[in-house]
């Protein structure tokens, strides 16, 4: 069923509304990690520890993890404190103020930023016309960050996750044409958590991984070699999104991992805030410069939300 369905869904993309009117049997990917090694990344370590749940992971961080020697896990960052409880009232307020669109795996979402063709590598301004208002401030708050400093939003996209319509998302790697090295999320509303695990590359690359090879001189983080990565076959690592964090990708972790969001892990209500930055061929001095910069321009407009006139859709 590779066409849209009425719930959003298609392919291999299911929630529960459409695995019970059409009876599709679901990929059971939380059945498949669990006969891996589980490890939880600790925010305060910077390291990986065996464990499933990273609630308990990270309470034994108190007592020095057991004892046991954490191993290194490069490529994340995590800011526990990123937003204070008045951030995230006014955030939500805005958010729940504008209208929704369905979208595959149980989910909703609110999508800023350009038009892309994924397979033909083309992109075009569309109706992008920069950010909502109310999280500007948010934008802002990127620059503290010595990893964020020059950072380029030129997608910001909301995602609500809800237990009720066992949303989630399947592994994948976030195309590599267009989104840039950083992969940068602020959770909203709850806790959950990432699961990584391990991508093997393919004859015929997917994602777009073939044009990292154009830019792989200027990440942030150097890959890990293959001798490291087969150490995570069979494994899975357990990247903790408290609730008001902010969580980075970059390095090996972004190109080299797969991440999902597992059905399991979403207990209640949950929005994150998705930001995507270009890859080097569209900024400034890249070879595609041309095409971009008129997305770049519209990138810096902020604008109220009550001025649209948006019909509220719950």
């Amino acid at each position: 069923m590779d066409r849209p369905r009425p719930c959003g869904c298609k392919g291999r993309r299911t929630c529960l509304k459409c695995e019970k009117d059409f009876a599709i049997e679901r990929i059971d990917f939380f059945k498949q990690f669990q006969t891996l090694k589980a490890f939880t990344y600790c925010p305060w370590c910077n390291k990986i520890y065996p464990g499933w749940n990273t609630a308990e992971v990270m309470e034994e961080h108190k007592t020095g993890h057991r004892g046991i020697v954490g191993e290194y896990y490069p490529g994340v960052y995590i800011d526990l404190d990123f937003l204070n409880e008045e951030d995230e009232r006014l955030l939500m307020a805005g958010i729940d103020e504008m209208p929704w669109d369905i979208s595959q795996s149980g989910r909703r979402k609110q999508n800023f930023g350009p038009k892309t063709n994924f397979k033909k590598a083309k992109l075009r301004v569309g109706q992008f016309d920069g950010f909502p208002l109310f999280s500007e401030f948010v934008q802002h708050r990127f620059e503290q960050i010595p990893l964020m400093q020059d950072f380029q939003t030129i997608e910001q996209c909301s995602l609500e996750y809800t237990p009720e319509k066992g949303a989630s998302i399947d592994p994948h790697i976030d195309d590599c044409w267009i989104w840039g090295e950083r992969i940068v999320t602020v959770n909203l509303l709850s806790d959950s958590v990432l699961t990584m695990s391990r991508y093997r590359s393919e004859q015929t690359p997917r994602y777009n991984l073939q044009f990292v090879e154009k830019y792989k001189d200027k990440l942030l983080a150097e890959f890990l070699d293959n001798s490291t990565m087969d150490k995570f076959d069979d494994r899975i690592v357990r990247i903790p999104m408290p609730r008001r964090s902010l969580l980075v990708l970059y390095g090996p972790p972004r190109y080299q991992w797969e991440h999902s969001v597992l059905r399991e892990d979403i207990i209640e209500r949950r929005v994150c805030l998705a930001y995507r930055e270009f890859t080097p061929m569209y900024l400034q001095g890249g070879s595609e410069f041309a095409a971009s910069e008129d997305v770049l321009k519209h990138a810096q407009n902020f604008w109220d939300h009550k001025d649209k006139n948006f019909a509220v859709v719950q």
